[in-house]
């Protein structure tokens, strides 16, 4: 019995890809006078995940690879190797890593109230509708 639900688990892979996508945002900002050094962004692939889970895929052979694999991870870091803004090599721009990092701060807000919602539902429940 899953006692929680796809709810929180769903929000708990979204809450470590809004870290994830802060630890970077953070690493960019701080290193925006380092020469050479390339901004780096976080991947979120739940959305095709989610998607790929949904499908209902009818295997004709043992050999054929199901739909319903488990994956690693629910995001990836990548680098922006492919630009400079800066004449040492850097291509970190701050007004778009700003307004990066107050974007994923609005939307991890967002997933806490959410989280503390489901949780609030819980403890409700436990207390007798108390």
């Amino acid at each position: 019995m899953d006692l929680f639900g796809g709810t929180i688990r769903t929000l708990e892979g979204s809450l470590d890809f809004a870290s994830a996508k802060n630890q970077a945002v953070s690493s960019n900002i701080s290193n925006i006078d380092t020469p050479n050094y390339k901004a780096k962004d976080v991947a979120f692939k739940d959305v095709l995940n989610n998607a790929s889970q949904t499908i209902e895929a009818n295997r004709t052979d043992e050999k054929h690879i199901p739909f319903d694999q488990e994956v690693q991870s629910s995001y990836q870091v990548i680098t922006k190797g492919n630009t400079s803004y800066n004449h040492n090599g850097n291509n970190v721009d701050l007004d778009k890593e700003m307004a990066e990092l107050a974007k994923n701060q609005i939307y991890y807000n967002a997933l806490i109230d959410r989280i503390n919602g489901k949780f609030g539902s819980l403890q409700s429940v436990v207390r007798g509708g108390n």
